[in-house]
């Protein structure tokens, strides 16, 4: 019953989405409209937790436990291998099978290389629920026009091998939603996006905004360079609600988290080169890393080249500028939008696997354009 009254308000109040896209709700009507996502959500996290753990499993049978070297990137380190060990191509990762056998356990004897546990505890279903709400701004680093659809999205940018699990349900059903288009856009190891490299001749001195909500933040860099379209891409979910991305590490720049964001587009129009326009927006979102990790990975190269490295430093996740991370949180900060990370190998500079399960109402219909 607690379900039916949440969904029915949902769909009650999809008429006001485009008052829904405010950074941040603000009237009654959008806080309750939040409110009830959340906890259709919530119902549905059992099915969240086995969603996301069944894809753990996958990742370890399919990638990291042993398997024949086509399906497997690494061999036992106690077994030789022909030739040298690789990491994981995008054939061994995203082939249609992946799931096909989620359900079982990793062979006996066979080396489990991912760092983490696959059972998801009751509590950990509910905290690792993330819902995209329409409450975060997508930012002005957005291209409304070429974004590739492209699993692989970071051509030739250094940085940390990083692949990103990203699920979706359908709080409406509890089950993976497939056939949505996910979006996704970040900046390189040194905190630029493609295609904006410097900011305005005017404003090459500016300084940072001191004080208020828009603390430690530039003026977004202009767009220069059309041509580029690194760390930008979108891919459709498959038959079991999932789009997985090859990509780096973000770094950070002035006044902002670690972070990546996210659209969900639920009917978008392939164009001959290889890009999309974008059809019916459902949701806007931002990813985001555990501080302790983003630290780390500040250590590494390319990320020590920051150039704001010895003059600002980076922005701790609560620091985040506009109340970003706050807003990914809720209205009553009950939403989880940081990526559970796991150790691809038995070191960091091995790469990373980040899973998070978004829980979204595909009914919903928001414009597509910067609300910063």
């Amino acid at each position: 019953m607690v379900r039916t009254n949440a969904l029915a308000l949902i769909i009650g109040l999809v008429g006001v989405a485009s008052v829904s896209a405010h950074q941040e709700p603000k009237t009654d009507t959008e806080i309750e409209t939040q409110r009830a996502l959340q906890r259709a959500a919530y119902y549905c996290a059992p099915a969240v937790g086995e969603f996301t753990a069944a894809r753990k499993r996958a990742w370890q049978q399919q990638v990291l436990s042993g398997l024949p070297l086509n399906q497997a990137a690494f061999a036992p380190a106690s077994i030789p291998s022909a030739g040298n060990p690789s990491l994981p191509t995008n054939e061994d990762l995203f082939n249609s099978g992946a799931y096909a056998s989620g359900s079982q356990t990793t062979p006996q004897g066979k080396q489990e290389i991912l760092a983490c546990d696959v059972i998801e505890e009751e509590t950990e279903m509910q905290n690792n629920s993330c819902v995209l709400t329409p409450i975060v701004t997508e930012g002005p680093y957005y291209h409304n026009s070429g974004h590739p659809i492209r699993q692989n999205i970071a051509e030739y940018q250094i940085g940390l091998l990083t692949y990103l699990d990203i699920g979706v349900i359908d709080v409406n059903t509890c089950k993976p939603l497939p056939n949505v288009l996910v979006d996704i856009w970040q900046a390189n190891a040194t905190g630029h996006y493609a295609g904006h490299p410097d900011p305005a001749p005017h404003l090459v001195n500016e300084q940072p905004q001191v004080g208020g909500k828009r603390s430690g933040l530039l003026s977004a860099f202009p767009r220069t360079n059309f041509h580029e379209q690194w760390l930008r891409g979108a891919w459709q979910t498959d038959s079991h609600g999932v789009a997985r991305f090859t990509t780096i590490f973000p770094g950070y720049y002035t006044g902002r988290a670690t972070h990546v964001h996210a659209k969900v587009f639920t009917s978008w129009t392939e164009n001959p080169n290889g890009t999309f326009d974008g059809g019916k927006l459902a949701h806007v979102g931002q990813f985001f890393f555990e501080d302790d990790l983003n630290m780390q990975v500040d250590k590494m190269y390319p990320y020590v080249e920051n150039p704001i490295r010895d003059i600002r430093g980076r922005t701790r996740n609560w620091r985040d500028s506009l109340n970003i991370f706050e807003d990914s949180h809720g209205p009553e900060g009950e939403y989880n939008p940081i990526f559970k990370m796991n150790l691809l190998g038995g070191v960091i500079n091995q790469g990373l696997v980040g899973f998070i399960t978004m829980g979204i109402n595909g009914s919903y219909e928001m414009d597509n354009w910067w609300k910063g």
